[in-house]
């Protein structure tokens, strides 16, 4: 992996940030693996993804499904690649043991739990020596990203 970026969400949840993310990922012409900590975060993501806009699609599925491999975004509990994503997103303090498959890893996190903050801030300090190229990106009032460091 090449590139680490923690998005701090502070002016909107998980489930409204998500999809402008993964649209961009897959503009890039990118596929994804999403992980959650649980079931219920997985099953309210996927939910979002097929709801976010009426008139757009971001095709997707989740574990359990039939054919995980041709999915552009794989959502999961586990530490699994079957769709050959080069993106992996870690959602409110996910971990993921091993970052080899992919080129790039979305942190995203919620400010508002300070529990998932101090994660975020254990992991950032536990990567930031490493191999990587990470940055820190929070929302602006406006909407979108702005690099923070």
């Amino acid at each position: 992996m090449d590139d680490i970026r923690f998005y701090h969400l502070q002016r909107q949840t998980l489930e409204e940030a998500l999809p402008t993310l993964m649209q961009k990922v897959a503009e890039a012409g990118l596929r994804a693996v999403v992980k959650a900590n649980d079931k219920a975060t997985m099953d309210t993501l996927d939910k979002v993804l097929w709801d976010f806009d009426p008139a757009s699609f971001l095709p997707h599925d989740k574990s359990g499904c039939d054919f995980p491999e041709d999915q552009t975004f794989f959502l999961t509990t586990e530490e699994n690649n079957p769709n050959t994503a080069s993106v992996l997103v870690l959602v409110d303090g996910a971990s993921y043991a091993e970052f080899e498959p992919f080129d790039r890893c979305l942190y995203m996190f919620d400010g508002r739990n300070e529990d998932i903050v101090a994660t975020a801030r254990a992991d950032w300090k536990r990567w930031k020596d490493g191999e990587w190229t990470i940055s820190y990106w929070q929302q602006k009032e406006t909407g979108g990203w702005e690099q923070k460091a």
